[in-house]
């Protein structure tokens, strides 16, 4: 899960930038462009570029949408957080931190998948959660694999300052950390969990995304006011990606080894990240995810977590400090300065065949 770090001076300036640069001087408009980066559930917006799929959906709206693959996952985020582009691959703690910080109005169009054991705890030996006090953990500081450890470590009523520390380590540098002898545990994403969990036999899985369902989405999200001018860019997006799913879900074999070999494993490699991804093949599954009750309840816990490592927007009061809408009208947060929206109801076209 290409899912890395950033620091709050970064999403500060990226806030700053996009007052000038961002298109939330919204106005009609006809073309249009989204990053993406690699991980399991994005592969799909790589695949409906080649294939065509997109073409023939803004076509048929009469735009055009260009498809841009960003191979670090953050500058994705930032450019979009700039105006470069009017939506962006991204995770919801990932939107929360640095669009909607940055003062950019961000609507999650699509909720393609949650996590459901790419993400992991990964130590060496016969080892428990507990045993990691007094520890060192080696991960991509401020990063979803953060949240993760705090998640596992309030599961056994630990906290991170039980800890000897975490050692921020880049994803590129995980797998040779793993194997180093001065490195007991690690936090990634897949394939990186795969690989180390292959390659080192005495590697534990101490704890997985699994454990906690529904907290890590993966999302396409898209500038509110862009959306908002422009509805037929959320048509064609929205119609694109479901017809990628319809072929997955039913299994075909071509669409799944291009995405297998643009993600660089093979079909094999894939499903066995898919296996660990709840995909929302159906885009009903999508609409339940962003009307679930949960939803709300995460969205705080991801907030608390990023206000107390000082990443939630530029000079944040508190965990309230951003509103986030949900699609029956609540808010979350500061009902005065709403930058984030759960809004499901492209999903729904999509679902009812009115697209």
């Amino acid at each position: 899960m290409i899912k890395t770090t950033y620091l709050a001076t970064t999403a500060a300036a990226f806030g700053l930038a996009a007052a000038t640069l961002s298109p939330a001087f919204a106005q009609e408009k006809t073309d249009f462009s989204v990053a993406w980066s690699i991980y399991v559930g994005w592969m799909p917006w790589g695949y409906l570029d080649e294939s065509g799929i997109m073409d023939k959906w803004a076509e048929k709206y009469g735009i055009s949408v260009d498809i841009v693959q960003i191979n670090d996952y953050v500058e994705s985020i930032n450019q979009y957080t700039a105006g470069a582009f009017d939506g962006v691959s991204a995770t919801n703690m990932d939107t929360l931190s640095i669009p909607a910080g940055g003062g950019v109005d961000t609507t999650a169009l699509i909720i393609g998948d949650y996590s459901d054991g790419n993400d992991a705890v990964i130590a060496k030996g016969d080892t428990t959660l507990e045993d990691l006090a007094g520890t060192s953990v080696n991960l991509v500081e401020l990063s979803v694999s953060h949240y993760l450890l705090a998640r596992a470590l309030d599961s056994v009523g630990l906290e991170e300052r039980d800890l000897d520390g975490v050692v921020n380590t880049s994803d590129a540098d995980m797998i040779a950390a793993f194997s180093s002898n001065d490195v007991s545990t690690v936090v990634t994403w897949n394939p990186l969990v795969s690989e180390i969990l292959s390659s080192n036999p005495d590697a534990t899985n101490l704890f997985d995304s699994s454990a906690i369902p529904g907290e890590i989405l993966d999302l396409m999200v898209v500038n509110t006011e862009v959306l908002e001018a422009n509805p037929d860019f959320g048509r064609a997006l929205v119609g694109a990606w479901y017809e990628v799913m319809g072929l997955m879900a039913e299994g075909d074999e071509d669409a799944l080894t291009a995405m297998a070999e643009a993600s660089g494993t093979d079909l094999e490699g894939y499903k066995a990240q898919l296996d660990a991804t709840e995909m929302f093949f159906d885009p009903a599954d999508g609409v339940a995810q962003a009307e679930s009750p949960d939803l709300p309840d995460t969205m705080v816990n991801v907030a608390e977590f990023l206000f107390d490592k000082g990443i939630l927007g530029v000079n944040a009061p508190s965990a309230d400090f951003i509103g986030i809408a949900y699609p029956d009208g609540t808010i979350t947060g500061d009902e005065g300065n709403v930058q984030f929206r759960f809004d499901p109801s492209f999903m729904k076209m999509a679902a009812d065949g009115a697209l």
